[in-house]
């Protein structure tokens, strides 16, 4: 077998993808040019209105009204009555912020700036903070640290008086919703803490101390946020202070305040410079001050001129650096600023000349502020719509790139078929044009002093190597051409053979092509939970109704035929239909595990996705758990059952007493962490010492054993058992000693002797010799059975990173796949196929649909507020150090079918051959038992695979093509959509995401094949080690 040519080339090809979704990537996400220039007191915005009166000490652009401000953030308050502002944007970066922002000025200005809470402004904010007490905040587990935490420190900083800011965010809520949800009674909790714990602060503060509480989110019914519904977007805001906030009593309340607003206004009331990029309103009715309404609207008049130049600026120098506003827009907001400025100026005057009275002033006041807010609003609207900043050229690029990568899958794939080796010589000539460009563009780079992108430099040689292959493999055409009509097979093909052959691929083609086309509807990708299951069932639907137009389904014509072979014949045809209701059943159970989307308001997420630990029921989650730990029984009760039928269980490796023993203790594990996660919040005193000690322990044992049978098969995946026997010479079998005791015996655990040392064993017996004969016991299917044992372990890993009663829906993952296989493997019996070494292309399909199928009955959805983040924290107790593996765990539970059906990909090609129907089953005349043990010799299941090499690695190489290419075109689907319906009013909601999670599971399935393969490369290499040292015994 050629294992490393195949797995370079499945490796080149990936990186084809990558690239181009990394080239899309870098034009499709929004940028937003940041600009260095800070604001500073010495800014000649505005004279002040009030005539050549110098501005108070502590002052800046405006005299300050407070003195300290108190900024209480609770995470994911709802705003209840409270009034809200709008959520415009989340900030997920650890990056520090270098634009000009309100810590930084505060901090220039000589402000005491205190910080408790999350840890997430370290990283936000280095070094801004005169004293921090930073809490790990990743751990939505955990509802108390970072609260108690900030209480502990909050008061005491309070009574100092050594601070002129002091932040506080409290994460108790938000990490209530994700575990519990807003209706649970520890949520009820939490809110009463909070409330006590305002109520507290509040006595603690001073009269010239400002109090502002917000939410920086909300959540939705189930507790979780990220998207963009009204739930989620919308918080609370609470302003408060001692000293009278209005004048003339409290402002009708806003319907909404935008989160950017509070930038102005908290920097003006603190008397600092307003932020150089800021975008936001001043909230003016703060202030008002204590004089008369005149006054009022005078202050508001000054604040909000102050704003708007301030504004104006950033408009200007922003135009100078970037192109993105249009000049019409920009335009207009000049004609309307210098119109608002000119009535301003000639409005002071007559202020000053006194000429008005106060109504007409009160009346003119009013208006000119209405025009400052229209120019304030109308700037802010023109910024957020033109800051999609989208590159077009990338977006293109990445997309060609894409799309050539599929044209490529097909055409090697077809190469693969035609040809065992033509895919060493059609990845040397693209690896060399992409290695020249590559150096070429470094060189150019290097001697132009500019900065090597590595995203262009990779993406020009991935174009360049696909250059490469096209032009090789055109320039090979008229060659294969001559090849392909000098077989007589393929050139008496009838028009009759060629259409039933041209149907065959356009049914599958036609499912794929339909589900890529409706990409481009945001109702089916909110609907495709129901849509892909109902594709999968169609398309096994579609594969029998052509099996009975093709007339495989009918009986053998003629009366000796129908007579001997009806029985058979029609028992195949009845297995087959089995299969498919069951599959049909597996697909219905499967839409119970069902996660919803805000999109679809009826819809109810499905029980089974919360822990056991929500359940108030104790009966009912005592049941749930024994079913739960049964059905866990069951798997590994089922996988060692299938190992021992093919004989894969009777040799004492590492591996094989692993399985005999792993196994089971692994769901012990499993079973013990259920118990005791599902238990923690009821246990007291020293009994919760020792949950906790155990909630992290048993996780970390089953990651343990897993990383153990991992490793036990990588090193030896061997899983046959040898026996060495002597016999007399004549004799080229192992001794027939009666009937079997088992069909097992009979049919499977055989002496499997291979064909080579078969000859090499009749030339000893002609030189009259005694020979050593082997009965190898699992030999037939010893490549199928590394990959169940691997995906058994990964089920475990991945079983324990989703909520318990989640385990029902891997269960009938396993099943479902189970029944696919098998599926394939009789009606590619029934249909007669002729390449043993294919995979058809309804296989590769419905194995790809029953992926996606799955990642939706698994509790996900394609979007943020989906992802279950408490996956991070299985086997954890304090916050990571590292974000890598959190990351991992998160995905790994995100892309749990992704994973599981591409490691076990290769099963496509293999279960044909492990599911071989022995000739001992068809009706033949009675022969001699030493003439049937020959005969059954010949039935060597996977076995076949090593007798053509060649064609073995070619068929790899063009399963793992074929897997590439499904992929690949769903991928460019999803990119097509996002990039065609990039100003599309759901691209963000719908699009983008799903965009980014088709793209996150191109890669982790990608990679996953690429292992799935790997690994039976490891096993054949394995097997030949073995017939080496059997044949030097």
């Amino acid at each position: 077998m050629q294992r490393w040519p195949v797995l370079l080339f499945l490796v080149w090809v990936c990186f084809l993808f990558f690239a181009g979704i990394g080239l899309f990537m870098s034009g499709f996400l929004l940028t937003r040019i940041e600009l260095a220039s800070s604001s500073s007191c010495s800014d000649p915005l505005v004279p002040p209105p009030w005539e050549r009166q110098s501005l108070p000490p502590g002052s800046c652009w405006a005299p300050r009204r407070f003195s300290k401000a108190v900024l209480v953030i609770i995470d994911a308050l709802p705003p209840a009555r409270l009034p809200p502002f709008i959520d415009v944007g989340s900030n997920f970066a650890t990056y520090a912020i270098q634009e000009d922002n309100l810590l930084a000025q505060l901090v220039q200005n000589g402000r005491r700036v205190v910080f408790m809470g999350d840890d997430t402004w370290e990283g936000l904010f280095p070094k801004k903070f005169f004293r921090s007490y930073f809490f790990p905040s990743f751990n939505v587990k955990d509802l108390h640290t970072v609260d108690d935490g900030i209480l502990q420190h909050l008061y005491p900083t309070v009574d100092s008086g050594e601070w002129d800011v002091l932040i506080a965010h409290f994460l108790g809520v938000d990490h209530c919703g994700h575990k519990h949800g807003p209706h649970h009674p520890e949520m009820t909790k939490k809110l009463t803490q909070m409330n006590e714990m305002l109520r507290s602060l509040v006595d603690h503060l001073g009269n010239d101390t400002l109090l502002l509480v917000a939410g920086d989110h909300g959540m939705t019914e189930t507790g979780d946020h990220g998207g963009d519904s009204e739930k989620e977007v919308n918080a609370a805001l609470f302003v408060y202070s001692k000293t009278p906030l209005f004048g003339t009593g409290p402002p009708e309340e806003p319907e909404a305040v935008p989160q950017v607003n509070l930038v102005p206004t908290v920097a003006l009331l603190l008397g600092v410079p307003i932020p150089y990029s800021n975008i936001g309103e001043v909230m003016a009715e703060l202030f008002s001050g204590d004089g008369d309404a005149v006054s009022a609207a005078l202050q508001q008049l000054s604040v909000y001129h102050i704003n708007a130049k301030q504004v104006d600026r950033f408009l200007h120098s922003y135009s100078l650096v970037a192109q993105d506003l249009p000049a019409e827009q920009l335009q207009h907001l000049q004609e309307l600023f210098s119109s608002a400025v000119e009535e301003h100026t000639r409005l002071l005057a007559q202020v000053q000349g006194a000429t008005l009275v106060p109504p007409e002033l009160e009346s003119r006041l009013g208006s000119l502020i209405g025009r400052f807010q229209l120019y304030l609003r109308e700037a802010r609207a023109v910024c957020t719509q033109s800051w999609a900043r989208f590159h077009p050229l990338r977006m293109v690029g990445g997309c060609t790139l894409i799309a050539a990568s599929c044209l490529l899958c097909y055409v090697a794939s077809e190469l693969a078929a035609a040809s065992d080796s033509c895919y060493r010589s059609c990845l040397l000539y693209p690896l060399l044009w992409g290695l020249v460009v590559a150096v070429l563009l470094g060189l150019a780079r290097a001697f132009t002093e500019e900065g090597l992108d590595l995203l262009i430099v990779s993406s020009w040689a991935a174009a360049a190597s696909q250059l490469g292959f096209f032009w090789h493999w055109w320039s090979r055409h008229p060659k294969r051409a001559r090849l392909a009509g000098s077989q007589p097979p393929l050139a008496s093909v009838g028009l009759g053979q060629r259409l039933q052959a041209w149907l065959g691929l356009a049914f599958p083609m036609g499912i794929l092509l339909f589900r890529c086309g409706a990409m481009f509807s945001d109702s089916f990708v909110v609907a495709e939970a129901r849509v892909a299951p109902f594709l999968l069932a169609s398309l096994v639907m579609l594969l029998v109704g052509k099996l009975h137009w093709d007339g495989r389904l009918t009986a053998p014509e003629g009366p000796k035929q129908q007579l001997l072979g009806f029985s058979s014949y029609r028992r195949e045809i009845w297995y087959l239909l089995c299969l498919v209701a069951m599959l049909l059943v597996c697909v219905r159970l499967s839409s119970f595990f069902h996660q919803c989307r805000e999109e679809i308001p009826q819809c109810r997420p499905s029980l089974f996705l919360s822990p056991l630990a929500s359940l108030r029921n104790t009966r009912a989650k005592n049941l749930f758990y024994l079913l739960c730990v049964a059905l866990l029984a069951g798997l590994v009760y089922a996988v060692r059952s299938w190992l021992r039928h093919y004989g894969n269980l009777n040799s004492s490796d590492p591996l094989v007493l692993f399985v005999r023993w792993g196994f089971p203790l692994v769901v012990l594990c499993i079973a013990c962490y259920w118990a005791v996660a599902s238990s923690a919040d009821d246990s007291l005193g020293k009994l919760q010492e020792l949950v906790q000690v155990a909630v992290v322990a048993f996780p970390w044992a089953v990651y343990g054993l897993a990383s153990v049978g991992l490793l036990l098969l990588l090193c030896n995946p061997m899983t046959v058992f040898a026996k060495d026997t002597r016999e007399s010479a004549g004799s080229i079998v192992t001794p027939y000693l009666g009937v079997p005791s088992s069909e097992v015996d009979f049919l499977h655990v055989i002496p499997q002797i291979y064909k080579r040392m078969q000859e090499s064993q009749k030339s000893h017996l002609e030189q009259g010799s005694c020979k050593a004969t082997v009965a190898a016991y699992g030999l037939g299917s010893v490549y199928s059975a590394a990959l169940v044992i691997a995906l058994t372990l990964l089920g475990f890993l991945l079983m324990l990173l989703h909520s318990e009663r989640l385990s029902l829906a891997f269960l009938l993952l396993f099943l479902e796949a189970f029944m696919l296989l098998h599926i394939h493997t009789r009606a590619k019996g029934l249909a007669g196929d002729a390449e043993p070494f294919s995979v058809p292309w309804y296989a590769v399909i419905s194995w790809l649909l029953a992926a996606s199928q799955f990642f939706y009955s698994t509790g996900h959805q394609p979007i943020f507020p989906a992802i279950h983040w408490n996956a991070a924290f299985v086997g954890f107790h304090l916050d990571h150090s590292t974000n890598l593996l959190p990351a991992v765990l998160v995905g790994a539970n995100t892309f749990a079918s992704h994973i599981l059906f591409a490691v076990g990909c290769p099963l496509l090609l293999l279960w044909p051959f492990v599911c071989e129907i022995p000739s001992s089953q068809k009706r033949k005349p009675k022969k001699e038992p030493r003439e049937e043990l020959q005969e059954i010799e010949e039935h060597m299941m996977e076995m076949r695979l090593r007798e053509s090499p060649e064609k073995f690695s070619a068929a790899l190489l063009q399963l793992g093509l074929k897997y590439l290419f499904v992929l690949g075109t769903q991928l460019l689907a999803c990119v097509c959509a996002a990039m065609i319906l990039r100003r599309h009013l759901m691209v963000w909601k719908v699009f983008a995401p799903k965009f980014l999670f088709e793209s996150l599971g191109f890669v982790v399935s990608s990679i996953c094949l690429l292992l799935g393969i790997s690994l039976v490369m490891r096993v054949d290499c394995a097997v030949s080690t073995w017939f080496s040292q059997l044949q030097l015994r």
